[in-house]
């Protein structure tokens, strides 16, 4: 077997004996067959195109789907692939400089116009295209037209005889393919030209006996063809035998050249594809032959090694490992932290393995805690964006190896470690003197804390998985109290002020269900669930808060701690001690210059504020706290509990993310139903009873917008059936208590709907509801009072105390009241228990008077100044002091107590109604 064939076939013992086969052959034959290849045979074998073909075939593609795009009215879709049609035509500028602009491209260009001002004429057409695509119909109208101004002689030859620029067309091509094959070889002669053309024609029988070689797959018809090739060359080399061996060398050596000069890519693929299928038919035999061998030392990995099976070899075998080979090498592994390209899961992995060679060595805690530190950090590094949480399996990896570290803290009491310590001054040996070892745990701590929260912030609050993660915290709180602990021996003031208030906002927010029973008297079960109760959190955050008050220097903290005390204080009715907290901390005026996060805290916590007082009855505290949250219809986004959708150029994308790390976590929300609720009740049991007193005032204000935007709305509605949602149950009691009907506004404010929703919230639910009935009822009293007064001469306070089901001695306060407040002008008959009438309201007839009389005074006003106005009298409009001027400190402005425009000079005064009600 020759050289050659040998090197031209795979490694396998079938291509070999094929080779054998073929080796006896004559080399010429080879090579006349090859010159004999029909041109039909060498098309299918292998392509040669054309620069000129290759653009010209994309500028065809583009040209078809804009013509797809015209058929459906796809203007939008018209437009971008006459953008790119245009971009490739500038592409292929120098070809169409030696060929000329194709007519196929002329063409496109006239019909695309003709159809642009055919769509652009039809009115009715434009009128039902969507916006994007009339849009796209007037840009690319006008790209068309500013565009073919450069071809106005090709479009305008086409246009006059479009039939025949179409044929030629058609009779260019097959020229053109033809003229490009034959136009390289014009100056060489005929002997070249032949060359030229058979030298493709080599190409498709190499490849052949390529593939014959080299094992590939190939059809049985080929094979069969193969073999009558090779029957004629047989039959051939007999008559050349007579050629010597010198002329069969150089034969087969241009075969050899003529092969070697087979395109360069297809040669490269058909080369690694042969790589490919060698490498796994040698995979194959390994396989084979290490199933036979029962003692094989070789084992087959996929994939490549992985870092985690393999053990890295920390350090060269013999290497005396003590404490500055350990550090070094921790030096260089951090050196590749944060370097692109780094193996973080391996740099963990890493730092493991060169704490365990720390262990084994014994080289002492100081290497092992420094170790520590640097793996507790590496598991931070791992997600490099913030925004991103920490996978659970690095989470359990970082909480166990905090609690490793506080453990060899406690066992080492004397060692210190701080972030004050150089890295140079850094005892780490064992020796005589305490290890000294550059680090903070509280930092870890915090950063823990803050990954917890993540955590909890990218959890699906409505799945197992935000349960299971909450179940941590308990983890997290249990590794926070211990470093309190050892902080509490060791740390400074200010270390021990930040710990403080990272478990105080673990704990300010949870109700203490077992303070509350023991509040009850209710007893403990158990003996040992008496012994896991401990100390009640109300005595935990006043101890923790009241060492903040006192040693924290900076304000971050302690109005933090301030807030989360009296969230606790509200959250467990401590109305009056929450109350003075909030009043003595005068946090409210300086509230806005504090940090978002500071800000949503105090949200909430006024919430709790108003929700506390509500609970215990101060309706109109209730009210006054929760009146900016709820005033501003953005409770959700100011609790910080949610994203209201807003317009990019109010939040853009980076302004949304930081606000959605600055959410709170699902399980310290507020219920937004329950504050709303609250809300309305309050407005509702304030709002009712003003309306109804002022009914006739036209200068009546506002107590709650919200609450009157709701009555509204429940106005508008033009079919009024039973109430379902929570605010059409208060808009439909506040009718029924501006009527006086208590029992009625009662059945609508506490049923099963709305104790489900709302009131079984509460922790004492029972008391809730029986202040809500007495308060609806009072608040009812005193509507029915000054609704109906003009109607009754007088009435028994035993009446009303029937009416109201409320004790004559409640009924007889709320009465008094009134009268000592001047809003029910009446008097108590003691012996009979009867109030009696005094007619001072005026009647409807004399409150319209009063309104055209206000209306007539401020019209002379308004006229008095266009008259000074046009007169040029500037100082008679600024400076009328004696006459009752326009910008009086007691003029021109509605006075709240007086009303009308009222001056103590003069002007136009209305102080008769007030002095003379008695004669009414």
């Amino acid at each position: 077997m020759s050289r050659f064939f040998a090197t031209g076939s795979d490694s396998e013992s079938e291509e070999s004996s094929s080779a054998d086969e073929i080796a006896p052959k004559a080399p010429g034959t080879t090579l006349k067959q090859s010159l004999l290849l029909s041109d039909d045979e060498e098309d299918t074998k292998r392509v040669v195109r054309s620069a000129k073909d290759k653009r010209f075939e994309e500028l065809t593609n583009l040209i078809k789907t804009i013509r797809n795009a015209m058929k459906i009215r796809d203007m939008a879709k018209c437009l971008e692939e006459f953008e790119q049609l245009c971009r490739a035509f500038l592409k292929s500028k120098n070809i169409v400089d030696k060929e000329g602009v194709p007519p196929f491209y002329i063409r496109l260009l006239a019909d695309l116009e003709d159809y642009l001002n055919q769509l652009w004429e039809d009115k009715e057409g434009k009128k039902k295209m969507n916006k994007n695509n009339a849009k796209a119909l007037s840009t690319l109208r006008q790209k068309i037209r500013k565009y073919n101004r450069d071809y106005e002689t090709e479009i305008t030859a086409y246009k006059e005889n479009p039939q025949e620029s179409a044929d030629e067309e058609e009779d260019k091509g097959p020229d053109d393919s033809g003229s490009s094959s034959d136009s390289d070889g014009d100056d060489d002669g005929v002997s070249a030209k032949n060359f030229l053309k058979k030298k493709p024609e080599a190409t498709p029988e190499a490849s052949k006996f390529l593939k014959k070689g080299s094992g590939d797959e190939s059809s049985s018809s080929d094979d069969d063809e193969d073999d009558e090739d090779w029957g004629s060359d047989t039959v051939d080399s007999g008559s050349e035998s007579s050629d010597d061996g010198e002329d069969k060398g150089a034969s087969l050596a241009m075969v050899f050249l003529k092969k070697a000069q087979a395109p360069e890519k297809s040669g490269e693929k058909l080369g690694k594809k042969k790589k490919l299928k060698k490498k796994e038919k040698l995979e194959e035999e390994a396989e084979e032959e290490g199933g036979e061998e029962v003692e094989g030392g070789w084992e087959k990995v996929k994939g490549g090694v992985p870092l985690v099976k393999e053990k890295p070899k920390m350090f060269a075998k013999g290497t005396e490992i003590n404490t500055v080979v350990v550090v070094k090498k921790l030096h260089e592994i951090l050196q590749a932290r944060g370097k692109k390209g780094t193996d973080r899961t391996g740099q963990i992995e890493l730092l493991h393995a060169l704490a365990a060679i720390a262990l084994e060595h014994n080289l002492g805690v100081g290497v092992l805690v420094k170790i520590k530190f640097n793996i507790v950090a590496s598991l931070y590094d791992y997600n490099p964006n913030m925004a991103t949480y920490m996978k659970p399996e690095m989470w359990k990896k970082c909480l166990d190896c905090i609690d490793e570290l506080l453990d060899i803290l406690y066992d080492n009491n004397d060692m210190f470690i701080g972030e004050n310590i150089a890295e140079e001054s850094e005892n780490l040996a064992i020796s005589d003197q305490p290890f000294r070892v550059r680090g903070c745990i509280l930092t870890l701590v915090e950063r823990m804390d803050e990954e917890f929260t993540k955590i909890m912030q990218n959890t699906d609050p409505h799945s197992q998985e935000y349960v299971d993660n909450l179940k941590d915290e308990g983890h997290v709180c249990g590794i926070m109290d211990r470093l309190l602990t050892y902080l509490e021996n060791k740390g400074t003031t200010e270390e021990i002020c930040r710990i403080y208030l990272h478990r105080i906002m673990h704990t300010y927010y949870k109700f203490d269900y077992k303070a509350h029973r023991r509040s009850l008297g209710i007893q403990a079960e158990t003996k040992d669930q008496e012994e896991s109760e401990g100390e009640d959190s109300a005595i935990i955050m006043d101890r923790l808060c009241k060492f903040i008050y006192a040693k924290d220097r900076t304000d971050r903290i302690r109005t933090c701690a301030i807030l989360c005390h009296i969230y606790h204080h509200a959250l467990h009715s401590r109305w009056y001690q929450a109350r003075d907290l909030m009043l003595m901390s005068h946090l409210q005026d300086n509230i806005q210059h504090a940090d978002p996060p500071v800000q949503i805290l105090y949200n909430r916590t006024m919430v709790q504020l108003g929700i506390c007082a509500f609970r215990q009855g101060m309706i109109k505290d209730a009210h006054n706290a929760l009146l900016d949250i709820q005033s501003s219809g953005r409770a959700k986004e100011l609790l910080g509990q949610g994203l209201l959708m807003r317009n990019m150029q109010e939040r853009n994308a980076e302004q949304e993310k930081i606000e959605k790390r600055r959410q709170v976590p699902f399980h310290m929300h507020i219920n937004l139903e329950l504050l709303e609720c609250v809300y309305l009740v309050s407005a509702m049991l304030l709002e009712i009873p003003y309306m109804a007193a002022h009914e006739f005032d036209a200068r009546r204000r506002m107590i709650s917008k919200q609450f009157h935007h709701q009555l509204r709305v429940g106005e508008r509605q033009p079919l009024l059936g039973p109430p379902e949602s929570m605010r059409e149950h208060v808009v439909a009691a506040s009718k029924a208590m501006k009527m006086g009907d208590w029992r009625t506004c009662h059945s609508f404010i506490i049923n099963e709907k709305m104790n489900s929703k709302v009131w079984d919230l509460f922790p004492e639910t029972q008391r809730v509801r029986e202040m809500l009935v007495r308060k609806i009822q009072e608040e009812s009293l005193r509507t029915y009072l000054f609704t109906y007064s003009s109607v009754y001469d007088s009435i028994s306070m035993a009446t009303l105390s029937d009416m109201f089901e409320l004790e004559i001695a409640t009924v007889h306060s709320i009465i008094s009241k009134m009268i000592i407040n001047e809003e029910l002008m009446a008097s108590l008959d003691q012996p009979t228990q009867t109030v009696v009438m005094h007619r001072t309201e005026p009647t409807s007839l004399q409150n319209m008077a009063l309104q055209l009389a206000e209306k007539l005074g401020s019209l002379v006003e308004n006229n008095e100044r266009v008259f000074d106005l046009k007169q040029g009298v500037y100082g008679g409009y600024f400076n009328r002091d004696q006459k009752g001027g326009y910008q009086q400190k007691q003029s021109y402005q509605r006075d709240g107590g007086k009303g009308g425009y009222q001056s103590k000079q003069g002007g136009y005064q209305r102080g008769y109604r007030n002095q003379n009600q008695g004669n009414y």
